[in-house]
């Protein structure tokens, strides 16, 4: 089975556009002093909910991402890195703007951002940098601050998604991974000015939900049984706001939109909303990508629907329907990242380039019985974080970071100074292996969006290194406290237990603190 899943993969690989050609090298500035540099690229690369449990230079049970992990075997891997807000464009307008969510305006996926604001791209354009921003947007407001922008609309599809490029519409025809991967090594190659530095955001719409995978990656982990998650039978005991979700694999997991089990015969039925949705996205599929798809999943369903599932069998078979098509997405995504290292080696931009892989949040792989993200547990707050810099640091760092962190750490690297009202402090001096001064000793998340289709109620909290401390509110009042250490898996609240009373002072007031350093006073529980 090895061996015949390397020889698919050696298929789509070739399908791909791969030309990788010489350029001109980049031009050299002058710094502060005078003195002749190389300026560094930035070549920010981020997927859309890939969780760190399914990369394997953060956990081997899944899945092997040899071209992601590249990047940590030759920079840094964060084994700390957390988001500010787990939902897609907030989290977004975080990393743009160095930002919290309330200081930047986009609190959640109905806002729309704010483009005349301060970002690191305008901040980088107006240093001299080509600016640009390839595949998801998902901030409603048209890209300011790029020399060139070319993004999905809204959430993109798939297959033969439609973009836009500079303010008009294209279809392109495909799979979107791909196709994203071909207009940004385009873009390296005949469209920037090779005399500046870039900045080039090279943002997926994988693995977002619903996890439609390439036409030549539909058989891989057909044979694999991946484990159950020990929490996949949470009861949520003494977690209001677990037991109200709306994201449950069981319950919440459509068969037709999420699993794609959308027979010919038109027998199969879910949720009617979702289940228009998830037939609409097959009949966007040109004739050769339908009989891919039909020679794939045809057999799944006529095995479904002899099987006839029920309760825990019938959670457990989503799980794993679930898993595999997940996987699969992710392997199309780890092929697209060796793609464009393979191009930066070829024509010597590796070693003048700051290269990043992360997600905008992390994502639930059937823990707690989930999928999707939104809470402050460690599954969908914690978020893979890579960095190669030429030079620089290598092997794992520790310490508390958060997305708010990468544009201080961009415009310092560009040797741009710092807005003081940016929330985040550069990780820099972690790459350099130099002192970090940031003194940092918890991180503040908070999540606004309510009401939504997976119910989760608004939230806020601190994290230290062994503590996490929560409020949710809205219509509900309930605090929720975890000791990670000897509850990693975050079932034992143990707020208001015995013995916690000066444990939780000492958390509500450092909550308190950086409430009011990130202008969040109004949500000081009284």
């Amino acid at each position: 089975m090895e061996n015949i899943d390397k020889i698919k993969q050696m298929i789509c690989l070739s399908l791909a556009s791969s030309a990788v050609l010489p350029i001109a090298a980049t031009a050299n500035v002058r710094n502060d002093n005078g003195d002749e540099r190389k300026p560094m690229n930035i070549l920010f690369i981020m997927c859309d909910d890939h969780s760190y449990q399914t990369i394997s230079a953060y956990d081997t049970r899944y899945i092997n991402t040899p071209n992601i992990d590249r990047i940590a075997a030759d920079g840094v891997r964060f084994t700390n890195s957390f988001v500010a807000n787990s939902i897609s464009g907030p989290s977004r307008a975080c990393m743009l703007t160095g930002k919290h969510s309330l200081a930047n305006g986009f609190t959640n996926n109905r806002s729309s951002f704010d483009g005349g604001q301060q970002t690191f791209p305008k901040l980088l354009q107006a240093q001299g940098y080509e600016t640009a921003v390839i595949g998801k947007w998902h901030l409603t407001s048209q890209p300011t601050g790029f020399n060139y922008w070319d993004i999905l609309i809204g959430q993109g599809d798939y297959y033969n998604p439609k973009f836009i490029k500079n303010g008009e519409y294209v279809q392109r025809q495909g799979y979107a991974t791909n196709i994203t991967t071909d207009v940004a090594i385009d873009w390296l190659e005949n469209v920037r000015d090779d005399s500046k530095p870039f900045c080039l955001l090279l943002h997926h719409k994988a693995p977002h939900r619903t996890w439609m995978p390439d036409t030549c990656d539909l058989e891989l982990f057909s044979d694999k049984v991946f484990p159950i998650p020990e929490t996949f039978y949470d009861n949520y005991e003494g977690r209001l706001a677990a037991k109200g979700q709306r994201m449950s694999i069981h319950n919440d997991m459509d068969i037709i939109y999420d699993l794609k089990m959308a027979d010919k015969e038109n027998e199969i039925h879910g949720n009617p909303i979702h289940e228009a949705g998830g037939r609409a996205m097959y009949k966007r599929m040109n004739p050769d990508q339908k009989a891919a798809w039909d020679a794939h999943y045809d057999k799944v369903i006529a095995k479904f629907k002899k099987d006839s599932l029920q309760g825990d069998a019938l959670s457990e078979w989503k799980f794993q329907q679930y898993m595999r098509d997940y996987l699969r997405v992710i392997t199309s995504v780890d092929r697209n990242v060796g793609r464009v290292l393979d191009y930066l080696e070829a024509n010597g931009l590796d070693e003048n380039t700051l290269v990043v892989y992360t997600s905008d949040q992390g994502f639930y792989m059937g823990e707690h019985g989930w999928f999707d993200k939104r809470f402050m547990y460690e599954e969908s707050f914690r978020t893979p974080l890579l960095m190669r810099l030429p030079g620089g640091a290598k092997g794992d760092i520790s310490e508390l970071v958060q997305n708010i962190d990468y544009a201080p750490t961009f415009l310092e690297l560009a040797g741009v100074d710092v807005p003081e009202d940016i929330h985040g402090v550069s990780l820099l001096p972690l790459l350099k292996e130099e002192k970090w001064d940031a003194e940092r000793k918890a991180l503040y998340y908070h999540y606004y969006e309510f009401p939504d289709e997976h119910a989760v109620r608004p939230h806020y909290g601190v994290r230290t290194e062994r503590y996490k401390l929560i409020h949710f509110y809205e219509d509900i009042d309930s605090w929720e406290l975890f000791d990670l250490q000897n509850d990693p898996t975050e079932l034992n609240n143990i707020y208001g237990k015995e013995g916690t009373e000066e444990l939780t002072d000492s958390l509500k007031t450092l909550l308190h603190e950086l409430q009011v350093k990130y202008n969040e006073e109004q949500y000081i529980a009284k």
